[in-house]
């Protein structure tokens, strides 16, 4: 990051945001959007959600306060963001479907079976600004990957990248939703896009399919219901009540993407680093809880699960493993965990023994 100046190079802003969106697709983002920083129009809704407690133990989402919503306080001098997308769906990757509705089997989100999309798209973007910087000169900003107190969708649909779904993830009319999203607050000048315009209409595939009924109300999600959230964010105890709802979906959930049918216009990647590893699109529960932390460590390095740790790990596939048809195979995987170190997956899969014994 550079330190925010008060003078740039002589240049014409907007043959710099056209070079910007060029250089962008170079790079291998596959759409490139600016905006300027008035979120003001979502402070409101942001604030209900959080009053609500929706965030659930998600602390880091109150803790910034005015920043997530005013750019400019993150970063001081901040006048315009850049927004950019980059499609992640793996090509070849077992149907999702397929792999939900096989109880053997374990579903792990789309985004995360190649490699962590943090450090691919921050090098990316960073890429991007030494770029600008060759012509700008040097110029004030800061690199996001999900990384910060960022509203991110709401800044891709105020820079045109698509538009805010009920689901709340970015929906693109050329793409679907299966990209990630990254962003560079700058104090270039920049001319600003137009914002997108919402295309769901009265489609509702996405509240109905959810597993948990999470997407409480069009555009506001009860992050303590959502799958994702209780497989990645929740560190302790899965709430019993929710366990029989996840299926086999033991990293993520991608259900509300699977459902939605601007999905029939998604971009298969043609970035390499985000093609399936380790045969994780397609692997079965008992094989995945087999694995020691060694095991987790090594064939997860460069991964996003591996932020989630190997007890965690451990702690999610417990639960499919009780929501899986029962069999000999599913019941020794178990057995072999019973004695667990720690108390979090003991309790878990002694739940999940006690599901099977019931049936």
């Amino acid at each position: 990051m550079i330190g925010f100046m008060q003078r740039h190079h002589s240049y014409d802003p907007h043959q710099l945001a056209a070079d910007i969106k060029a250089w962008g697709k170079a790079l291998g983002f596959n759409h490139i959007g600016i905006t300027d920083t008035d979120l003001s129009a979502f402070e409101p809704e942001y604030l209900a959600w959080l009053d609500h407690g929706f965030h659930g133990a998600m602390d880091y989402m109150a803790k910034h306060g005015h920043k997530r919503t005013r750019p400019q306080e993150l970063v001081p001098g901040t006048i315009r963001v850049i927004s950019a997308r980059m499609d992640y769906h793996p090509p070849q990757a077992q149907n999702g479907w397929e792999v939900i509705q096989d109880t053997q089997s374990a579903y792990i989100s789309r985004y995360a079976l190649g490699r962590d999309y943090h450090k691919v798209m921050r090098g990316r973007l960073q890429k991007l600004c030494d770029r600008i910087a060759t012509h700008a000169g040097d110029f004030g900003y800061r690199v996001f990957t999900d990384s910060a107190p960022v509203l991110e969708v709401q800044l891709a649909e105020k820079s045109g990248l698509g538009w805010r779904g009920k689901h709340t993830l970015l929906l693109s009319r050329e793409a679907g939703s299966w990209f990630f999203l990254g962003e560079i607050y700058t104090d270039l000048p920049l001319p600003i896009d137009t914002p997108a315009q919402n295309h769901c209409g009265t489609c509702h595939a996405c509240m109905d399919i959810c597993p948990t009924q999470a997407i409480v109300a069009p555009y506001t999600v009860d992050a303590r219901r959502c799958i994702s959230y209780l497989t990645i964010e929740l560190k302790g105890s899965i709430p019993e009540e929710l366990r029989p709802l996840m299926g086999n979906r033991i990293y993520g959930c991608d259900d509300c993407q699977l459902a939605c049918p601007w999905n029939r216009f998604a971009q298969i990647t043609q970035e390499p680093d985000f093609h399936v590893r380790q045969g994780l699109d397609n692997a079965t529960l008992a094989e995945l809880f087999s694995w020691e932390e060694q095991d987790f460590q090594e064939k997860l390095a460069g991964s996003a699960i591996y932020r989630i740790g190997h007890e965690q790990w451990l702690r999610n596939i417990a639960v499919a493993l009780g929501n899986a048809q029962t069999s000999p195979e599913i019941l020794s995987a178990l057995q072999n965990r019973a004695c667990h170190p720690s108390p979090i997956v003991r309790e878990h899969v002694a739940w999940a023994l006690a599901i099977h014994q019931q049936r």
